[in-house]
């Protein structure tokens, strides 16, 4: 299997988050946006700040790699407007692809027409620039009912509002793989999680984001059909080689 052809290959730590400075983490982002061009790996994962820096990375080498970024990161309790205004950003700088957090705790909450507001009002955003959009919804953070829940919404704002010829540009993705869990509990995709996903999300996209460490976990994922993998590992999975724990 090209399982490159399936990962998205993420940096989202900050300086602060990784221990490292400014100038250390650019440069971690640029290994990742040219690890991606030599391997021909869908989508370099990166925060907004870096998006404009990528595109011109990969004009210069003449190559097909997309350009993510991620939206109200990681907490997803940022404003509908606020989120808004980042992804526009984004756009202004030749984004393809937004992945939004989720307002997650709203929904745990019951404010259920806030997180429909948001679906509709961020995938409309996408859509209409010609971006896909993938909806973050935080499975750690969930019980198995309430990932069923949240992904059924999800589907059923995008197909009302922008029909099933839209289905495969909007995602429904697990994790952002920055939710603090508790003994030992996974942050990330499992299998259990995206089987769920699978079932209430179709026909809609989605994605598994961290907790895939291996070439054949990778593939299994894929075969659940899984379009694509967020990983911080990529090369390492597309290697062959054992990634070690984390995104």
């Amino acid at each position: 299997m090209e399982i490159n052809k399936h990962l998205d290959s993420t940096y989202l730590k900050t300086a602060a988050q990784a221990g490292i400075s400014e100038t250390e983490t650019l440069a971690n982002v640029k290994a990742l946006v040219q690890e991606c061009i030599d391997n021909d790996f869908v989508l370099a994962m990166i925060r907004p700040e870096y998006v404009a820096m990528a595109k011109e990375m990969i004009a210069a080498a003449k190559s097909n790699v997309l350009v993510g970024t991620v939206i109200g990161f990681h907490e997803g309790t940022a404003s509908i407007e606020a989120k808004l205004a980042e992804a526009e950003k984004a756009i202004n700088n030749d984004v393809d692809e937004l992945d939004y957090v989720v307002n997650y705790t709203a929904f745990k909450a019951g404010k259920i027409n806030l997180v429909k507001s948001e679906v509709f009002k961020g995938t409309k955003l996408a859509l209409d620039n010609n971006k896909k959009a993938k909806w973050i919804i935080e499975v750690a953070a969930l019980t198995n009912e309430e990932i069923a829940q949240l992904a059924t919404l999800i589907k059923e704002v995008v197909l009302a509002n922008f029909g099933e010829a839209h289905a495969q540009d909007v995602f429904v993705k697990s994790s952002t793989g920055f939710f603090k869990t508790e003994d030992g509990k996974p942050n990330g995709a499992t299998f259990e999680a995206m089987e769920i996903i699978k079932e209430y999300a179709s026909p809609l996209a989605i994605k598994a984001a961290g907790g895939v460490r291996t070439y054949d976990d990778a593939v299994k994922m894929v075969k659940m059909g899984v379009e694509r993998i967020g990983t911080s590992s990529a090369k390492k999975i597309f290697d062959g080689k054992e990634a070690a724990a984390g995104y």
